[in-house]
């Protein structure tokens, strides 16, 4: 059974995410599921974008696929746009109300990632449209990041995820990243139905021993044992010697206006993990991050986009791929 993952941006009472699907989990991120017979749909929702930046970055980052849902052409849309386009998010497709003009909206888009996405009519078009895509698997070593975990009386740790990369199977010996920490998958469940095995890219929840769920954060990593004595993914934080992560390629957001500082405190968004760094510069271009109080997993090539969630303008400065 294939398995799609959407993120709707713009919708921000969620009643579109309602009448697609039934809701589930919900913090500061909603997560909606329907299942079919030969599908499982699930759409993300960042329940407090647009007050806070960090959620729409973390929803964006679990889905495949954007659905963008335009009421009003503001600010915040301006934002959800910066965020698709700093992650090269091509795979979309968008909606918007009578009073707001597709001529002007094409005009935002033009020479963004955004410009790939389809126009729909309607909602029973974007049901259609979404019945044609295919998942967007991908092989490799396993990769799981955790966007909510909690415990459940007579379980114990529960974690939901989407499985970006890989295959989990119960009973998996398993690594949590960045504690390291060694875990146990006791089951697997998929829409509530217990699975042996999920594969990329699969919404799962796991029951796991080993750790329990105050101890894991959104944006942990679960991975092979062989990923992690590999240096396939790499951990660092302020107490190590390894304490700073190098970047190229850092592109500003021409829409922020601020400058960097490496006395400031920013924030990184690496996967769904986002966590306080400062900078080092060169040219005043961001050549180092390191963080400040918690440990970050990255992986070599991954793109990160930097934050300042309390700017009074964009809050995305700009992005830049990890050595």
């Amino acid at each position: 059974m294939k398995s799609i993952n959407f993120v709707i941006l713009g919708d921000y009472n969620n009643s579109l995410a309602g009448e697609l699907g039934k809701k589930g989990s919900t913090t500061d991120i909603a997560i909606y599921d329907r299942k079919t017979s030969d599908a499982i749909y699930t759409w993300s929702a960042p329940v407090t974008f647009p007050e806070k930046i960090q959620s729409l970055m973390q929803a964006v980052n679990i889905a495949e696929y954007a659905i963008l849902n335009v009421t009003k052409i503001d600010k915040y849309l301006g934002e959800i746009i910066i965020a698709l386009d700093s992650l090269n998010f091509k795979d979309g497709m968008i909606l918007h109300s009578y009073e707001v003009d597709e001529g002007k909206l094409k005009a935002l888009f033009k020479n963004t990632s955004v410009s790939h996405f389809k126009f729909l009519d309607s909602i029973d078009q974007l049901k259609q449209e979404m019945s044609t895509l295919e998942p967007k698997a991908c092989d490799g070593p396993l990769m799981i990041p955790v966007d909510h975990a909690f415990d459940v009386k007579g379980v114990g740790t529960v974690v939901l995820g989407v499985v970006k990369q890989g295959v989990v199977k119960v009973y998996d010996q398993l690594k949590i990243v960045p504690s390291g920490k060694d875990i146990l998958v006791k089951s697997i469940q998929m829409h509530d139905d217990p699975v042996q095995e999920s594969k990329s890219p699969s919404r799962v929840g796991l029951a796991i021993k080993g750790i329990s769920a105050e101890e894991i954060s959104r944006g942990d990593v679960l991975c092979s044992p062989d990923t992690f004595s590999s240096s396939q993914v790499n951990i660092v934080s302020a107490e190590t010697t390894t304490s700073k992560i190098s970047t190229t390629n850092f592109a500003k957001n021409p829409y922020y206006k601020g400058d960097l500082a490496e006395n400031q405190m920013y924030m990184i968004s690496i996967g769904l993990q986002i966590k306080p760094v400062k900078l080092k510069l060169s040219n005043g271009t961001v050549i180092e991050v390191k963080p400040e109080s918690k440990p970050v997993a990255f992986f070599p090539g991954q793109t990160y986009v930097l934050l300042k969630p309390d700017s009074q303008g964009t809050r995305i400065i700009g992005r830049g791929i990890i050595e």
